[in-house]
C-alpha cells in the first residue's frame, strides 16, 4: 500500500507529465527551413573535407562527401520529427569513431593532426543526420572551418590557396544567411535590380564580391608585413609511421637509387658517384636525377648535368645548408670517406620516436633550429640535417652516426617520409673565430691536413703566392690582415671567387687524363671548373697551408615559399663547400663558388621580416635597376630611421623615473594625434561617400547623421515614413516638420519616381542647422 502511494505521488509530479507531453509528441523549436542556409553549410563543410584531402593526400572525400550529402537531405526532410532512434544510432557511431580514433592514438604518438583529422571527419557525417535547427548547422560551420584550418597546417604546396578563397567566397552569403535566420527575417532572394522592393529583400552580389576582395587584399598585406618568428613552441614534431627494420643495421653501407638503378645494387656503398664507371676517378656521367656527391667515395671526373625536380620540402626556424655528408681524404679526382666503417649506431626507446645524439662540445654561443623535413622524391640513405645535430624524431628504431657528423638511415628515404631534426647550431663570430688557437688535435691533423704529396708543394707555393700578392696590396688599403687561418680562408674563398670561373658550357669541360690530378688543373691549366670543384680546390688549398678542413654535400637551402612556409629543395640544390675547423668552436662552412655566398645562410641571417623580403625581390625583378637601387635607398633610410626611433623610445623607460615619464607622455601624445587623425580620416571618407550618392539620397543620409549624433538615430526596421512621425516625440515642432519634409520627398523620390524639389529642401535644412547651432551657442 505504501508502494503504491508513493508511485502514485510520483505520477502527480510536473516532470511526469512533462515526459507524457513530450512522449506524446511536440513540435521542435527553431527549426530551419532555408535550404540556401542548408546548401551552403553542407558546400563549406564539402570543401573542408576536400581541403584536408588535398593537403593530406587522404581520400576521405569518396565516403564522406557522398554520405554528407545523404545526411543533409535526411535531415532536411526529418527537420520537424524528434529522430530519438536516429539520435541514438549517431550517439553509437560517435562513440565507435572515438575508439577507433584512440586506438589509432597508441601507433600515432608524435603527430596526431591527421587522426584528429579524420575523427573529426566522421563525427560531422554523424551529425549531418540530425541538423534540424539553425545551432546544428551553426556546428556544421564551424567544423568545416576546424579542418580548413588543420588543412593549413598540413598543406605543403599552394595546391590549398584555390580552396582556401572558395570557402571564403562560400562563407559570405553563408554568413548573412545565418545572420538574417538569428534575427528571424525572411529568407533572402537573388535579384540583379539596384532598388528593390522591401517586401522582396535580395542578395546583394556587388556587396560580397566588394567584400571578398577587401578580405583577401588585407589578408595579403598582413601576411606580407607579418613578423615570421620561430616557432615550434611544443615539443611534438611531424614523424611518419613506424618503419621496421629487418636484418642487422650496420650503417656502413650508403644506398644511392641513382646507383640502383644503374644496375649497381650490390656495390651501393662503393660506387664512384656516377654512371659509365667502376672505379673513382674514370671519366664519366652523372647520373641525371640523384646528385653524384651522396655516397662514400665520389668521383669529380664526370660531366654533365641533372634534370631539376623537386625533392624535399623543409619547415625551419632558420635558413641554413642541409648537410648530408662530409670526406676527409682527398684522391686527386675526387673525395672518399676514410673511416667509413667506423659508423656508430644510435637506438630510440620503444615508446618514443625522440633519438638523442651526443654532438661535440663547443664554447661558442649556441642557437637551437628545429627542422622537418618531408621528402617528395627518393633519396638515400642518407639523413640532410643542419649541423650538429642533437635530437632526431626519425621513423625507425635505431639511425647511424659517422666520423664526419653524417647521419645514416637504415632504409633509403622514400617518397612521402617525414621526420624532425633539432640542431644546437653555433654563432659565427669573426672575431673570436679569428683569435682560435692554431693548436689542433692529433686527430684533426691526421685525418684532414692529408693532401697527395705530388701536389703538395705546388699547391702550398700557389697559396702563398696569393697571400703575398694580398698583403702588398693591401697594407695600407686593408683594416684586416691575414694573420689567422679564419681570415686567410675567407681571403682564399674570395680569391677563388675572383679569380676563377664556371665555364660558359660546363659539358665542354675536357675530362682529366689518368696522370691529371683535379686541383693542381684548376689552378695551373684550366683556371677554373665545376661548382664542385672550387670547394676542392679550397679544401686542398687550405690542407697544404696547414689548416685542417674538409669537404661537405649537401643542399642548399632552396626556394622559399612565403605562402606555405616551406623552402623548396631540387636535385640542383645540391653541392659541396668547405668546412674548417676551428679548436674549441668546431666546424665551419665556406663557399668558394661563385654566384654563391661566401659565408652560407644561418642564424645570424634575420627570418622576422622574411616574408616581405621575398615579395620585394620578386616585385624588384621587373624594375629596371636604377629604379631598383632608388626604392631601395630610400626604404632602407626609411626602415633605419624607425628601428632607431624604436630603439630610442624603447630606452627611455630603462632611464629612471624620468624616462619612464617622458615615455608615457609621448605614448599618450601620439595616441591623441592618432585619434584625431582616424577622426579626420572618417570625416573625409564619409564627405566622399555622400558626394557619390543621388542628390536626394545625401540629403536624406546628411538628416540621419544629424539626428543620430543628436541622440534619436533611425533603427534599421523603421522606414523613413514611421521615422519622422516619430520625430515629432522627440524634437521640436519646426526640427521635426522639416525632418517630415525630407523624408516624404525621399519617399517620393525613392520609390515613387517624382522629383523632389532640391532647393526649397537644402534651404529648409540649412535653416534648420542655423538655428539648432544657434540655439547651442546661447
Amino acid at each position: 500500500m505504501f508502494n503504491l502511494s508513493r508511485m502514485n505521488r510520483f505520477w502527480r509530479v510536473p516532470v511526469g507529465n512533462f515526459w507524457r507531453q513530450n512522449w506524446q509528441g511536440s513540435p521542435l523549436i527553431e527549426v530551419e527551413d532555408s535550404i540556401s542556409l542548408r546548401v551552403l553549410v553542407l558546400a563549406l563543410v564539402i570543401l573542408g573535407i576536400v581541403a584536408t584531402d588535398i593537403a593530406a593526400e587522404t581520400s576521405f572525400s569518396f565516403w564522406a562527401l557522398p554520405l554528407s550529402l545523404v545526411g543533409a537531405v535526411w535531415s532536411y526532410y526529418r527537420r520537424g520529427d524528434r529522430n530519438v532512434a536516429v539520435k541514438f544510432c549517431i550517439a553509437i557511431g560517435m562513440l565507435v569513431a572515438l575508439g577507433a580514433f584512440f586506438g589509432q592514438l597508441v601507433g600515432e604518438l608524435n603527430d596526431t593532426r591527421l587522426g584528429l583529422a579524420e575523427l573529426l571527419i566522421q563525427l560531422q557525417v554523424l551529425h549531418s543526420f540530425d541538423t534540424p535547427r539553425r545551432k546544428n548547422l551553426g556546428y556544421s560551420i564551424v567544423i568545416g572551418l576546424i579542418l580548413l584550418g588543420v588543412a593549413a597546417t598540413l598543406s605543403q604546396t599552394l595546391a590549398f590557396a584555390p580552396v582556401l578563397l572558395l570557402f571564403l567566397a562560400i562563407a559570405l552569403p553563408t554568413l548573412v544567411l545565418d545572420y538574417r535566420s538569428r534575427l528571424g527575417l525572411e529568407p533572402l532572394k537573388t535579384q540583379k535590380e539596384k532598388f528593390n522592393q522591401q517586401n522582396s529583400p535580395s542578395l546583394n552580389f556587388k556587396f560580397l564580391i566588394l567584400n571578398f576582395l577587401l578580405i583577401v587584399g588585407l589578408g595579403l598585406a598582413i601576411f606580407a608585413v607579418l613578423p615570421r618568428f620561430p616557432g615550434y613552441q611544443l615539443r611534438n614534431f611531424p614523424v611518419s609511421s613506424a618503419i621496421q627494420v629487418k636484418g642487422n643495421f650496420t650503417g656502413r653501407s650508403i644506398i644511392n637509387p641513382g646507383y640502383v638503378h644503374q644496375g649497381k645494387g650490390e656495390n651501393q656503398g662503393s660506387g664512384s658517384g656516377g654512371t659509365g664507371q667502376n672505379k673513382t676517378g674514370e671519366p664519366g656521367k652523372v647520373d641525371n636525377n640523384f646528385y653524384y656527391g651522396f655516397n662514400s667515395q665520389i668521383n669529380q671526373n664526370l660531366r654533365g648535368e641533372m634534370k631539376p625536380k623537386v625533392v624535399m620540402r623543409v619547415r625551419s626556424q632558420a635558413e641554413g645548408f642541409w648537410r648530408v655528408l662530409g670526406f676527409d681524404h682527398y684522391t686527386g679526382k675526387g673525395w672518399e670517406v676514410s673511416r667509413n666503417e667506423d659508423v656508430t649506431t644510435v637506438r630510440r626507446s620503444p615508446w618514443s620516436y625522440q633519438i638523442f645524439l651526443y654532438p661535440p662540445v663547443i664554447t661558442v654561443k649556441t642557437q637551437e633550429v628545429v627542422q622537418t623535413y618531408t621528402v617528395v622524391s627518393d633519396l638515400p640513405n642518407l639523413i640532410p640535417a643542419m649541423a650538429y645535430a642533437k635530437e632526431v624524431y626519425f621513423p625507425t628504431p635505431l639511425i647511424a652516426v659517422d666520423k664526419e657528423d653524417g647521419l645514416r638511415s637504415p632504409v633509403e628515404l622514400s617518397q612521402g617520409l617525414t621526420y624532425t631534426v633539432i640542431s644546437e647550431v653555433p654563432y659565427r663570430d669573426r672575431t673570436l673565430l679569428g683569435e682560435a688557437s692554431t693548436k689542433y688535435p692529433q686527430h684533426i691533423k691526421k685525418h684532414y691536413l692529408q693532401i697527395p704529396p705530388e701536389i703538395a708543394d705546388k699547391v702550398r707555393q700557389r697559396t702563398e703566392e696569393i697571400f703575398a700578392n694580398y698583403n702588398q696590396e693591401g697594407v695600407s688599403k686593408s683594416a684586416k690582415s691575414l694573420d689567422s687561418p679564419y681570415e686567410k680562408t675567407l681571403y682564399l674563398a674570395q680569391y677563388l671567387k675572383q679569380h676563377y670561373s664556371i665555364p660558359q658550357n660546363p659539358l665542354e669541360l675536357p675530362y682529366l687524363s689518368e696522370k691529371e690530378d683535379l686541383v693542381e688543373t684548376f689552378l695551373f691549366k684550366q683556371k677554373g671548373g665545376y661548382p664542385d670543384h672550387f670547394s676542392t680546390v679550397l679544401t686542398v688549398m687550405l690542407r697544404s697551408i696547414g689548416i685542417p678542413a674538409r669537404l661537405v654535400a649537401g643542399f642548399s637551402a632552396g626556394e622559399f615559399n612565403p605562402f606555405t612556409g616551406l623552402y623548396v629543395v631540387r636535385n640542383t640544390d645540391a653541392y659541396a663547400m668547405t668546412e674548417v675547423y676551428f679548436p674549441k668552436y668546431g666546424w665551419f662552412a665556406f663557399d668558394p663558388i661563385p654566384n654563391h655566398p661566401l659565408i652560407p645562410p644561418s642564424i645570424e641571417d634575420t627570418q622576422t621580416f622574411s616574408v616581405l623580403r621575398q615579395l620585394w625581390h620578386w616585385v624588384a625583378g621587373w624594375l629596371p635597376s636604377p629604379v631598383t637601387g632608388l626604392l631601395n635607398n630610400v626604404f632602407g633610410t626609411m626602415l633605419n630611421w624607425v628601428i632607431r626611433a624604436i630603439a630610442w623610445f624603447l630606452a627611455l623607460f630603462s632611464q629612471g623615473w624620468f624616462g619612464v615619464l617622458t615615455g608615457l607622455i609621448l605614448s599618450t601624445t601620439a595616441a591623441f594625434f592618432a585619434w584625431l587623425g582616424w577622426g579626420q580620416w572618417r570625416e573625409w571618407r564619409n564627405r566622399r561617400w555622400l558626394k557619390k550618392l543621388p542628390a536626394m539620397e545625401s540629403l536624406y543620409q546628411q538628416m540621419l547623421q544629424w539626428t543620430t549624433q543628436k541622440g534619436l538615430g533611425k533603427h534599421p526596421a523603421q522606414t523613413p515614413l514611421e521615422y519622422a512621425s516619430v520625430s515629432y516625440q522627440h524634437h521640436a515642432l519646426a526640427t521635426a516638420e522639416v525632418i517630415d519634409e525630407i523624408c516624404q520627398a525621399y519617399v517620393g523620390w525613392r520609390y515613387g519616381g517624382h522629383t523632389p524639389n532640391l532647393k526649397r529642401l537644402r534651404e529648409r535644412w540649412q535653416g534648420l542647422k542655423k538655428t539648432a547651432k544657434t540655439a547651442k551657442e546661447l
